[in-house]
């Protein structure tokens, strides 16, 4: 699933093939922005904010949030062979060497450089932003002190990057059940400073880690684990829906045992 480490990654890729490099083709297959013509526009850089991902030329921003199942691939001209299907494809950008293909974004659009804050000025510190800020992510989640930590780790305004299995995992290396309070973790600061360590090193890797094996099957603790047994205590994983109305439910994974009360004494995986 795309989580900020994903989009982070892309990004990266796709600075090094366009950064600095002209367009020759841009080819946007959705209706809003289907006449769009960059051509000969040279990009500055692109960059990730959370799990938006920002293509800019001096003059326009091309905004793309993959969403569930959206992707950026990257191939060799002259001849590209796709390999998802081309009814998928979103958007085609090309420069003298380089082809990308959006394939299935759950949003795309091209924006005026000056309206860049528009899309994503709502966000908070970017976990893998140069200039991320503990204390501002705290400060945000501690806003609201009675919404479960569950959901206010999911909500990009206080800190973007997490998604499901980010928080799902994170809950439980930190021995705290999904629907505690924000003002009852005992450690905020220690929760949010663990998941910028854990989104880094998957940034950087290819295979997403959190058990520090990247063996199949032993990856995560508790994530779409539901019913097997815990890897800490034999405790079956427990599975549910958790949401903020009237926003769609997410799937939440547990463990019983490790995430009920807290005891202030019990060890932390680090």
């Amino acid at each position: 699933m795309p989580e900020g480490d994903t989009v982070w990654r892309t990004a990266h890729h796709l600075h090094a093939a366009f950064a600095g490099t002209e367009l020759t083709v841009t080819d946007f297959r959705v209706p809003a922005y289907a006449t769009v013509d960059l051509r000969g526009q040279r990009v500055e850089d692109v960059v990730s904010r959370g799990k938006h991902l920002l293509l800019r030329t001096p003059e326009y921003v091309v905004h793309s949030h993959l969403k569930m199942e959206g992707a950026w691939h990257l191939y060799r001209l002259p001849r590209p062979r796709w390999r998802r299907p081309a009814h998928s494809a979103r958007a085609v950008l090309e420069n003298a060497d380089w082809q990308a293909v959006g394939f299935s974004l759950g949003l795309l659009e091209v924006l005026p450089r000056e309206r860049e804050l528009d899309a994503i000025g709502y966000l908070g510190p970017d976990l893998l932003g140069e200039r991320f800020d503990v204390t501002d992510a705290v400060e945000r989640l501690g806003r609201d002190p009675l919404r479960p930590v569950f959901l206010a780790l999911l909500d990009q305004r206080n800190l973007a990057g997490l998604g499901n299995e980010y928080v799902n995992e994170l809950l439980f290396m930190r021995r705290v059940a999904p629907t505690c309070p924000v003002g009852e973790v005992d450690d905020l600061t220690g929760l949010v400073a663990l998941a910028q360590r854990v989104i880094g090193a998957n940034a950087r890797r290819v295979e997403r880690s959190f058990t520090g094996s990247t063996r199949n099957g032993e990856e995560r603790w508790v994530y779409r684990r539901a019913g097997l047994p815990c890897r800490r205590c034999g405790t079956p994983i427990a599975e549910g829906d958790y949401g903020d109305a009237p926003t769609r439910e997410r799937i939440c994974f547990w463990c019983p045992n490790c995430q009920a009360e807290r005891d202030p004494h019990a060890s932390v995986i680090e």
